[in-house]
């Protein structure tokens, strides 16, 4: 099961850490290793399950990146 997932009821109620992050990353690494040894094999199916959840989990990622203040250049 995905890091990314939360029920409904409590999205927006997760506070997002450093150790989330890094299990995020790397959860998104074995998907594209799995992907990729899938797309070897041609197992297209398996392949596609990873993709979209690969897929979430880079949304959740950009949407956090969205969201955090950007440094200032001193």
């Amino acid at each position: 099961m995905s890091v990314v997932f939360v029920p409904e009821r409590l999205r927006g109620k997760a506070e997002v850490n450093q150790e989330t992050l890094r299990r995020l990353l790397e959860e998104n690494d074995q998907l594209i290793r799995c992907i990729a040894e899938y797309q070897n094999k041609g197992r297209a199916a398996e392949c596609v399950q990873h993709q979209h959840i690969l897929h979430r989990n880079l949304i959740y990622l950009a949407t956090i990146a969205d969201a955090s203040p950007s440094p200032t250049a001193d």
